[in-house]
């Protein structure tokens, strides 16, 4: 989570572990999903990898106990020949989507069959685990993005909701040494949203809040969410924004998680530019999953579009860009970097894994990407990897041993 030169007086002992060539989690090789999971995997959770139906969650095999170092030879610049140890890693996007009471839920309630199904179906504690020692990952915030195509009434909203944060505050408080966690918030009503967000924090513990990008055709930043971020401002609250289907779409032969949910992140960053969101709350710490989407990509048009009735001045975009936090998830590496270094600097990156939603194998080759991406130095690695977490939730390094 540190950067090691400079934080590592409050967490000296921690290394990465190096990644164990044993790729067990290739387990879940992709499938077709039953017609009744589709709901499920166009939430983007899945990343498109699913498994047949009747799987079962992938045994990972964890590399044997120990100070392991991870030894990065020649990064760009350090001396010739240095060679340093890593910090093990803090995950930001770590989706604990089916404890047993939620995946209960969606089964009574429709949503998933009662086996087989998408990938992020099959999370269990002891699997995710194992796969997190596997990766150098020393605790992860676990989080559900539970889209309000789940929950079709207010009341119905407040009901998963409920189960689901119960259920992931429990994770954390079993084993608070890995798990911290965001609370699902239920947007259809802000009443509602406010309530869960107060029990969140002062009755469960919560690190934080995840937000869908959107609930209906209402994005962040809508007039009537404005109790909603009222509320997480008021407690400095850090909420991660995840995409969902864009509001009208037809399905087509791309996949929505491949395209559509970077849109729906950029809309979403967007709106709340645009309708003063953003600097009305200022005390909200906002992160962007899956590198901000298109939103950094493509914030230049939203200077160009003040000449078309709706953008911002190019001073505000450019300040939008350095408000908010963004995660590697997506991945980032190697393609994306350049421009999310150009527009917010390696200081407001975070690691982000997007397990299980996607493979343990598939982390892994996303993390080996990072560790081998050409644009960052081993300083900006350190700060991705641990410390900048460290910035935004303080209260996770008593956690860590």
């Amino acid at each position: 989570m540190f950067d090691r030169d400079a934080d590592q007086a409050s967490d000296p002992t921690r290394a990465e572990h190096s990644p164990s060539p044993d790729r067990s989690g290739d387990d879940h090789r992709a499938g077709r999903a039953s017609r009744r999971s589709l709901l499920l995997t166009a939430t983007g959770l899945m990343a498109g990898a699913t498994v047949a139906a009747g799987g079962t969650a992938a045994a990972v095999t964890s590399p044997a106990p120990g100070p392991s170092s991870s030894l990065l030879p020649g990064q760009p610049g350090e001396p010739a020949g240095s060679r340093r140890e890593m910090p093990l890693r803090i995950d930001v996007h770590h989706h604990a989507m089916m404890p047993v009471p939620v995946r209960d839920w969606l089964i009574a309630h429709g949503v998933i069959p009662p086996s087989g199904g998408p990938l992020n179906t099959q999370w269990d504690i002891d699997t995710a685990i194992a796969t997190m020692d596997q990766y150098g990952i020393a605790l992860a915030l676990v989080s559900a993005a539970v889209p309000a195509a789940f929950m079709p009434t207010p009341a119905l909203a407040v009901e998963l909701s409920t189960i689901v944060n119960d259920s992931l505050s429990a994770i954390s408080a079993a084993r608070p040494d890995r798990f911290g966690w965001l609370a699902t918030i239920p947007l259809l009503d802000a009443a509602d949203a406010v309530r869960e967000i107060n029990r969140s924090y002062d009755e469960l513990g919560a690190d934080g809040v995840l937000l869908t990008t959107h609930v209906g055709t209402r994005y962040l930043g809508d007039p009537t969410l404005e109790p909603v971020l009222a509320a997480l401002n008021a407690r400095d609250g850090v909420a991660l924004v995840h995409p969902y289907d864009l509001p009208g779409a037809s399905p087509i032969a791309v996949p929505a998680f491949l395209m559509d949910y970077a849109a729906d992140t950029g809309r979403a960053a967007v709106q709340l530019i645009v309708s003063g969101a953003l600097d009305r709350h200022p005390r909200i710490r906002w992160i962007l999953a899956h590198g901000g989407g298109a939103f950094p990509y493509l914030a230049g048009r939203l200077s160009l579009g003040r000449a078309l009735g709706y953008g911002a001045d190019p001073a505000v975009v450019r300040s939008a860009l350095r408000r908010f936090w963004y995660d590697t998830a997506g991945p980032m590496s190697p393609y994306s970097t350049p421009s999310l270094l150009a527009a917010a600097g390696s200081d407001k990156i975070l690691f982000g894994s997007d397990y299980n939603a996607i493979p343990a194998a598939t982390l892994g080759d996303g993390v080996a990407a990072l560790r081998a991406d050409p644009a960052l130095d081993w300083q900006a690695r350190a700060a991705i990897a641990r410390g900048n977490a460290l910035r935004l939730f303080p209260s996770l390094a008593h956690r860590l041993r």
